[in-house]
C-alpha cells in the first residue's frame, strides 16, 4: 500500500480530524498506486494518520476513511459502517425515512444514501467510493432486503474527480415514482426526475416547526417546490395556502400531494418566477399572515458568495415586507458557503431595510439523521429560522 506524507505545517487540520487532504498538504511519498485506490497517511515524523481514498485528478487529493492502522478496507467494512449508522438512526427515532450515510459524518466520504422507507437512492460523489459501489449495494441488500436501489449521480461535482454523471438502477428495476409517509402526511416522490436525491429529507424535522404559527392563517410559500412545506401548514390548520415554484413540474406534484392529503381546497399553487412575483405583490400592498422561504442555493462556490448574501438579503426583506405587523416569516439557506452567522446578520439586515422588528422564535440546522460533526465545518449547511416580524 502506498504512503503519503503531511507536509509539516499543513497536517494540523486533519491530524485534529478532518477527513480531506489537499494536495499542497502532502509531501513525500511512496509506493505505487493507482486513481481510487486506499491509501497510508502518515505525519511528517512518520505518525499514523489515516487509511484513505486518493485521486490526484481531485482538488481533495485523499479523504480519510479509517484512523485505524490495523483495519482492513474490504466489502466487510461497509457493511459494518452503514449498519452502525443505520443503528445511530434508529436510536434518535428515525425508522421509514431518513438519510442514512451523510458522507464524511458518518465516516464515508462522498457517499449519500437516502432511504425512503423500502427504496434506498446513492450518490457516490469520488472517485475512491465509486470503486465501492458494489459493496455498499451488497451492503444495503443484506441489512435491508430493499424493494429497489437507484443511483442519483447525474451531479456536476463528479466531473471533477474525473467521472461521468450517470443515473440508473443498481437493483433490479422498479417503479421510481413512490409515496413517503412524513409527520402524518403523505409525498410523491420521483426518485428519478426530482432535485438531488428525489425528497429533501433534512428538512422533515423544520416542518414541524411551524404547526403553532400557521393554525388559522393566510400562508404564502415561495420556492415551495413540490408543496411540502406547504402541506404542513394545511395540516396544522391553516386556512389558506399559496405555494409558488418556477419549476411546473414541481407544482403539477405540489397539486398531486394536495389532492392525495385532502387539502386542495386550502393549498393552492401557481408557477411563476417567485422573485418577479414578490417584488411586484410588495408594490400591491399584499399581505399574509405568515411567509415562508426556502430558495435553492445562491451559489456553489466562495467566489459568488456576496452574490448570495445579495440574494437571501432582498429575497427576505420582500418577504418582510409581505408579512402582516405581528405575522411571522420563515426563512432557510441551503448552502454551508454562507456560515450560520453571515445568515443570521444577512437577516438583520434585512429587517432594517424592510423598516421592521423581528423576535426569534425557532432557530434550528439540518434534521438529526444529517449529523454535525464541529470539527467538519461542511456538515453543518442548513440555516432555519422563524421570526416574529413586528
Amino acid at each position: 500500500m502506498a504512503k503519503f506524507f503531511l507536509r509539516k505545517k499543513a497536517g494540523d487540520r486533519v491530524i485534529n480530524g478532518h477527513p480531506w487532504i489537499f494536495g499542497n498538504e502532502l509531501g513525500d511519498s511512496e509506493g505505487a498506486f493507482e486513481a481510487g485506490d486506499i491509501v497510508d497517511v502518515y505525519s511528517y515524523n512518520g505518525s499514523f494518520v489515516g487509511k484513505g481514498y486518493i485521486n490526484p485528478a481531485s482538488q481533495i487529493r485523499i479523504r480519510l476513511i479509517s484512523r485505524d492502522k490495523n483495519e482492513v478496507i474490504d466489502d466487510r467494512f461497509f457493511f459494518n459502517r452503514i449498519k452502525e449508522a443505520w443503528q445511530y438512526r434508529q436510536s434518535i427515532g428515525y425508522v421509514e425515512n431518513c438519510r442514512l450515510i451523510f458522507g464524511e459524518a458518518d465516516g464515508l466520504p462522498a457517499l449519500i444514501i437516502d432511504k425512503f422507507n423500502d427504496y434506498f437512492v446513492i450518490q457516490t460523489l469520488a472517485l475512491g467510493i465509486d470503486k465501492w459501489k458494489p459493496a455498499i449495494v451488497s451492503a444495503l441488500t443484506e441489512i435491508f432486503s430493499p424493494k429497489g436501489i437507484y443511483e442519483r449521480n447525474d451531479v456536476p461535482v463528479r466531473e471533477l474527480e474525473g467521472m461521468p454523471q450517470q443515473k440508473g438502477y443498481l437493483s433490479a428495476p422498479f417503479d421510481t415514482n413512490i409515496i413517503l409517509n412524513e409527520n402524518g402526511l403523505k409525498f410523491h416522490v420521483d426518485i428519478v426526475n426530482g432535485q438531488k436525491t428525489g425528497y429533501f429529507l433534512d428538512q422533515q424535522d423544520n416542518r414541524r416547526a411551524i404547526q403553532h404559527i400557521v393554525k388559522g392563517a393566510d400562508v404564502l410559500e415561495a420556492f415551495c417546490y413540490t408543496g411540502t412545506f406547504s402541506m404542513h401548514a394545511a395540516h396544522y390548520g391553516a386556512t389558506k395556502v399559496l405555494g409558488l415554484d418556477i419549476s411546473e413540474n414541481a407544482v403539477a406534484t405540489a397539486r398531486r400531494n394536495a389532492e392525495l392529503n385532502g387539502f386542495q381546497d386550502i393549498c393552492k399553487f401557481e408557477a411563476v418566477n417567485a422573485f418577479d412575483v414578490l417584488k411586484q405583490w410588495v408594490k400591491d400592498g399584499k399581505r399574509y399572515d405568515v411567509v415562508m422561504l426556502d430558495p435553492p442555493a445562491f451559489t456553489k462556490s466562495r467566489e459568488n458568495i456576496q452574490k448570495a448574501i445579495t440574494g437571501y438579503k432582498e429575497i427576505n426583506l420582500r418577504g418582510m415586507k409581505l408579512t402582516k405587523p405581528g405575522g411571522f416569516l420563515v426563512t432557510a439557506s441551503c448552502t454551508n458557503l454562507v456560515p450560520p452567522d453571515m445568515f443570521l446578520k444577512t437577516i438583520e439586515m434585512a429587517a432594517k431595510d424592510a423598516k421592521r422588528k423581528i423576535r426569534q422564535v425557532t432557530w434550528q440546522t439540518q434534521a438529526s439523521d444529517h449529523p454535525i460533526l464541529w470539527h467538519v465545518p461542511t456538515t453543518q449547511y442548513l440555516k432555519f429560522l422563524i421570526v416574529q416580524v413586528l
